[in-house]
Parts: C-alpha cells; structure tokens; sequence
C-alpha cells in the first residue's frame, strides 16, 4: 500500500493513540522491525504500566523511540562515533545506548525507570512511517519494547498483538518489513560494541566506523542489563523447537529454508526457498506464530551463520532455550 494512503487510513486513531500516550496509556504501533508497545517515556507510572502488562523484569531496559538525532541529542550525549552511526542509519533499525544527558528540567527527562535506573539510555529513530507520524502527534519520546508478553514471540503483524493483548489499542500498519528487532551497538566507552545481533548487518556499521565491532557474550550480566531483548528466555513459542533439525519427528511442524526439504507429513513453512537471509529474517517471528499455533514441537532447518543468519541464529537460539 502507498505510503500516503496509508497514513491517510489511519489519521483518525493515529491522533487518538497520540492523546492516549499523553494521557499516561498505552498504544501499540507498528515500526520496520517488529510492533511496540508504546507510552510516553517520560511517564513514570506509564512505563510502570509497560512492566506491568508484559510481566517484564525491571532490570532490562526499554528503547527509546524519538524523531530524528536532534531530539534524540536533548535526551543522550553522544560521542563521535555514536553520531556517525546516527548520522548514517538512522531512521532505521539500529538502536543506539548512550550516556543519559543530565537535564535540569526534570520534566523532560526519560523515567529512570524505563532505563532501568542506568545511567545510559537506548534510542532509536524509527523508519516506520506510522511510527515516525505518531511520535509527532504525541509530541514525546516512546519507550516501547516489543508488543508482547515477556518472553513470547515478538509481533510482526497486528494481530500477534491481539493474541496477547486483545483490548490494547494498536494501530495496523500491516505486516513489518524488516521483521527482526533492531540490531543494539553500545556507546559508552571509546569503541562502540555490538549488544545485540538484529536487522542490521554489523558490517554495515563496520563499513560506516572504518573498524571491526566487538561483540560482548551472552553471558555478560552486565551486557544483558544494558541492552534489551538480551535475556536468555526472550522470543519464545509455546511449541518446543528443535534447532538444526536434519529430520522431521512424527508430531513435528517443519520451519524450513532452501529447496531442499526433509521428508514430512506435517505443516511447514519456508523462511526462504531461494536461501535468501532477508526474506527469512522478514518472515521468521510471522511464521513462528504460525506453526507455534499448529503444532507442538518445531523441527527447524539450519540457517547459515553468516550476516543475517546469526541474527536468526541468536533468536532461534533463545526460542528454543525456553523449553
């Protein structure tokens, strides 16, 4: 659909999601990557409502969506090379942790609460033109996690909000494109580092820094409480998944990629016939979704562990940890 008609489609809840976010509630939107779960993230018992619906600890961090690098710069101080990587990828899946600007005017300060009482904040500019539309009408930054329960499949259509949150106002702006969360590079020494693998390609943002990121493990407890969507028990289905599957066990859905398929009586789906890395990351949580509702144990192909397939990887990874 085009963009005009679009944004033309949904002008009249976009301002009544826009009053419900200045009013302290909550409205779930659409961005490239997955749909959020938004309020006014300077709202101390709004954020306090975000934790409370998604059954979310309160250690991890939310992101921060704002409009451009201006607005975001009133909120995070950000070094050089934080900037060159604003300046290159934003709006777009890229989240960005930073030193908390200190601010006099508590007022328009970010709830310490949505970052988790650090002293760091994660921002990001989404590309959405929905998400970018309503960010202007409430006139306030959005902290929005995926619009999910804590540990369940983030949505990539509108109606996997719905399976979690039926009453919650959301805003349909069909299926998001990039369909894997933002990829998360911290800040906060001399050398950004890379906190979460997403849609992003790392090399990207290495061809855009001159240098190699480096990436911190799974196991860093301090990692994890910086950068969200980093706990081990995150995306999960309620099917159990069997990773690299070679096979399909009676009983078993099949996720499959490529054109070579085992043999299977069951339901299956393709993240990519033509083996094609975006195409599977676009379609990963969508089809999750689906099988999740079909079957209860997931057999799933291996996906090659480069570029966007670690990303696949990392999710898969965290899907399948949680049985």
């Amino acid at each position: 659909m085009h963009t005009d008609r679009l944004m033309a489609a949904v002008e009249e809840d976009l301002e009544r999601a826009a009053k419900l976010l200045r009013a302290g509630e909550l409205v779930a939107f659409p961005t490239e990557t997955v749909y959020g779960l938004g309020v006014d993230a300077r709202n101390d018992e709004a954020v306090a409502k975000v934790f409370e619906i998604k059954g979310r600890p309160q250690f991890n961090p939310l992101i921060i969506h704002v409009r451009n690098l201006a607005q975001a710069e009133t909120l995070g101080v950000f070094s050089p090379l934080a900037k060159s990587l604003a300046t290159a990828h934003w709006p777009g899946a890229l989240t960005l942790v930073v030193p908390r600007k200190p601010n006099s005017n508590s007022g328009s300060q970010v709830s310490l609460l949505a970052s988790a009482g650090l002293s760091s904040l994660a921002l990001r500019v989404p590309a959405h033109p929905i998400a970018q539309a309503l960010l202007i009408a409430s006139e306030c930054p959005i902290a929005a996690p995926s619009a999910n329960k804590s540990g369940h499949l983030s949505p990539t259509q509108a109606v996997h909000v719905t399976k979690d949150f039926p009453d919650l106002p959301t805003l349909d702006g069909g299926a998001c494109t990039k369909g894997l969360e933002s990829t998360i590079i911290g800040c906060l020494e001399d050398e950004p580092v890379l906190l979460r693998r997403g849609s992003l390609n790392p090399s990207e943002l290495e061809e855009t820094l001159g240098f190699q990121l480096t990436y911190l493990p799974e196991n860093d407890t301090q990692t994890a409480q910086l950068a969200p969507g980093r706990l081990a028990r995150h995306y999960a289905p309620r099917a159990g998944l069997r990773l690299d599957a070679q096979t399909v066990e009676p009983g078993e859905a099949l996720l499959a990629f490529g054109k070579d398929l085992p043999f299977h009586e069951s339901h299956c789906l393709n993240l990519s016939p033509a083996r094609n890395l975006t195409e599977a990351a676009a379609n990963l949580f969508s089809f999750l979704h689906e099988l999740d509702s079909r079957a209860d144990r997931i057999a799933v192909m291996p996906i090659p562990e480069e570029g966007l397939g670690a990303a696949i990887n990392d999710r898969l990874k965290r899907a399948a940890a949680s049985k």
